[in-house]
């Protein structure tokens, strides 16, 4: 088969200016391809956790056994006196409030502030290692309770696995997040990106982590609300 070569390519078809963005390694979408692999795996994970979630309500609906009150299940038990979803509300209120530091993060790296910048990131890193510690805690209640990903004898057998599988995700993605945070807060304070010139790298991770509290939202909603 012939190769075609530039010269080949019809002029006003727009394919030269395509081939010479592609082949000379531009930007071919306007975007840098930091982001552009972000999205692409936010877009990934965006199916990932919509098929767990969706399998989660058809479980649901479909037990034929008692599902387990949230309100009683996730009940912090405080001297005498048990606050139904106290935890949970204190952790989705930590990782809500972290969005905010890392939105901010964000806006001192733009500006070249990098102090201010890996000082916002870390304490997003701090309140997302909260955030797991506070899972850590609620496993270990539930687990004392005789939970297990296979039985449950607070109702629908199904209640452990769903539990498990669908916070742990989650959990593992804030995780990973803390450690990417922490990374790249180190980077930014010892100013490598200030040689590169651009701060991209603040907001990829950004995307990141607003992605991981957008998800816990969702799992807020539809696990211990409903």
């Amino acid at each position: 088969m012939n190769q075609t070569t530039q010269a080949e390519l019809p002029a006003g078809s727009g394919w030269r200016s395509v081939v010479a963005d592609w082949s000379g390694d531009k930007v071919a979408f306007q975007v840098p391809w930091g982001k552009a692999m972000m999205w692409i795996f936010l877009l990934s994970d965006t199916f990932i956790f919509g098929t767990f979630l969706t399998g989660y309500m058809s479980v649901r609906i479909a037990a034929t056994a008692a599902w387990p009150n949230p309100g009683e299940v996730f009940a912090l038990t405080i001297g005498h006196t048990k606050w139904p979803l106290l935890l949970i509300a204190i952790m989705t209120f930590i990782l809500i409030s972290s969005s905010g530091t890392m939105a901010m993060a964000v806006h001192f790296a733009y500006r070249r502030e990098r102090a201010r910048c890996a000082a916002l990131m870390l304490l997003t890193a701090v309140l997302g290692a909260t955030f797991v510690g506070m899972q850590a805690f609620e496993w270990t209640e539930l687990i004392g309770e005789g939970v297990r990903p296979w039985g449950n004898p607070m109702g629908a057998a199904q209640f452990g696995a769903c539990f498990f599988m669908i916070t742990g995700f989650h959990g593992l993605h804030v995780s990973a997040g803390v450690v990417y945070l922490g990374t790249i807060a180190r980077r930014v304070w010892a100013g490598r990106y200030e040689h590169a010139g651009h701060y991209d790298v603040v907001e990829i991770a950004g995307l990141y982590w607003h992605f991981v509290d957008l998800v816990w939202v969702f799992i807020f909603a539809l696990f211990y609300l409903w």
